[in-house]
């Protein structure tokens, strides 16, 4: 069963699901839907109704929702081809989908270290407009006149 932003969906048929349908339940636009598969982000062939329509199984539906996640944190497209490419190739190369898995990790890592230190200055400089404000004392802080003026 397929879940988006913690909401369940119910089994998908055994026919399949529309386009339509597929977009609603993993929360992506028909055209992105399309796009994945083009792009050639898809682990399996979506199945074809016999009038050439798309119908989407549990299993697309899973593989969709992991695309979009690993896009979500910045993962390129080429990196998740290179990542789908690996899964529908089958058993045995495990360790290469690990290896662009934690590649991804590592730079996600760093990523985060990096918001969580602008954060921390962030942080402090609203300490210090609230300290200021609270002393009555606000006037006083930074304020540019001219390009020698450093940042306070």
């Amino acid at each position: 069963m397929v879940e988006v932003n913690g909401k369940p969906y119910g089994p998908v048929p055994e026919a399949g699901l529309s386009i339509a349908e597929a977009a609603r339940r993993t929360a992506v636009s028909a055209h992105t839907l399309r796009y994945y598969e083009r792009a050639g982000l898809v682990v399996t062939p979506v199945d074809r109704t016999y009038g050439g329509r798309r119908r989407y199984r549990e299993l697309d539906l899973k593989w969709i929702v992991v695309c979009t996640k690993l896009r979500a944190t910045g993962m390129p497209i080429k990196g998740i081809r290179r990542y789908a490419e690996l899964v529908a190739a089958g058993q045995g190369n495990e360790k290469e989908r690990l290896d662009v898995l934690e590649s991804h990790r590592d730079e996600l890592l760093t990523g985060l270290a990096e918001l969580q230190e602008n954060l921390r200055l962030i942080n402090r400089k609203i300490d210090t407009y609230r300290d200021r404000l609270v002393a009555g004392d606000a006037g006083q802080l930074w304020a540019p006149t001219g390009p020698q003026d450093n940042a306070r």
